[in-house]
């Protein structure tokens, strides 16, 4: 029998690499990262700023990869607003994922700063500062900003689109996991009326990018999150 599989979906200026951290961890699923064009193994291929076309992108992926066992999608910041719109395009498709497991996000319709990828490069940097999780090597060189500048910017003018999904509700449940010093912890529960099915959410310590410290308490949840979704058998939600 095919392992149940793991689709991870990046954050802004991520790529197949950013989840290495749990690829010890995760043995019991096929782990899966996906990436959009413009970086990492598709280096050569033009960059998305459109959430549409986005999200097309990664169902394709997805849809070509699926081996037939239940899968979850999971996603982080970016990925996160991208998996409730690439969830929908699968329950579409008839191929739903057990679950969407959604982290570093509050959800559609929460943030409120609007075309942050406009700004100056300085400001853009200062505002990449303020969320965390930038090494200190990137910030010192300016050959490496200069060659991830322009894939941020590309990515947070996908996620200042995602007003297309403000409005929609998957069938598959939803799990929200927030570190406890970020922006909008607060309003994790914006998630559960984006599901007609089961709702859980977590919150853990650290900020934007909590997930690099939470690696076992993640895999724990992946796990959790399956066998409770499992159960709940939200097929038949109508």
């Amino acid at each position: 029998m095919n392992k149940k599989q793991l689709f991870l979906l990046h954050f802004a200026g991520g790529s197949i690499y950013s989840f290495e951290f749990l690829r010890s961890l995760c043995t019991d699923f096929e782990m899966i990262p996906l990436e959009l064009p413009g970086r990492g193994k598709r280096i050569k291929e033009k960059l998305l700023t459109s959430y549409p076309d986005a999200i097309k992108d990664l169902f394709l992926q997805i849809t070509d990869k699926l081996n037939g066992s239940p899968f979850i999608v999971y996603g982080h910041s970016l990925g996160s607003s991208l998996g409730l719109g690439v969830t929908d395009l699968l329950e579409k498709n008839n191929t739903p994922p057990q679950c969407l497991i959604v982290s570093g996000n509050a959800g559609p319709g929460i943030a409120t700063e609007n075309n942050r990828s406009d700004l100056e490069r300085d400001d853009f940097i200062s505002m990449l500062t303020e969320l965390g999780g930038i090494p200190d090597e990137l910030l010192k060189s300016k050959e490496l900003l200069d060659f991830v500048l322009p894939i941020l910017k590309a990515d947070f003018k996908i996620v200042e689109e995602d007003f297309f999904i403000e409005n929609t509700i998957v069938k598959a449940p939803i799990v929200a996991v927030m570190g406890n010093s970020e922006k909008y912890v607060d309003r994790i529960n914006n998630w559960r009326k984006h599901t007609f099915s089961g709702f859980n959410s977590y919150v853990l310590k650290g900020n934007h990018f909590f997930i690099l410290d939470h690696g076992d308490k993640l895999k724990e949840i992946f796990d959790i999150s399956f066998k409770e979704c499992t159960s709940l058998n939200y097929n038949n939600v109508q």
